[in-house]
């Protein structure tokens, strides 16, 4: 992968929400692959919920903190929860559990669709999968 600014995250972000018909406006949470902080910046960018290079502008003012207007890996992510290697399933978990109203003090007000992205093999693999709670 020659450029380690950018992931394969530019081509499954756009094509999960193209198959879904939905747009990046329609995402109640994100859940992303976070095993470095520049991880989050480089793939909130690949995905295209911001260009190439405004990550940092993005994620200030904490939009992604709790209470924050962008929610973000509501269970603390890798970076505070947990790393176990194989942190994508954690991902989804979460989206489940946010979507099903399980999550207790971190549930979101409003929470119908949900972005679960993973990153693996130097960031040279990704997944992305959108989730609803058909509400």
């Amino acid at each position: 992968m020659p450029d380690l600014t950018r992931t394969f995250g530019r081509n499954t972000g756009p094509r999960a929400l193209e198959m879904a018909g939905l747009d990046y406006k329609d995402i109640d949470l994100a859940m992303i692959y976070d095993s470095f902080t520049h991880t989050v910046l480089v793939t909130l960018e690949s995905l295209g919920f911001c260009g190439p290079g405004e990550g940092p502008d993005f994620v200030a003012n904490q939009v992604t903190a709790p209470g924050g207007s962008f929610p973000l890996n509501t269970s603390g992510g890798g970076l505070s929860y947990t790393h176990p290697g194989m942190y994508g399933i954690f991902t989804i978990i979460e989206a489940v559990r946010q979507l099903r109203g399980e999550t207790g003090k971190r549930q979101l007000d409003k929470c119908d669709i949900a972005l679960a992205h993973g990153t693996g093999g130097l960031l040279s693999s990704t997944g992305t999968v959108l989730l609803t709670s058909n509400n």
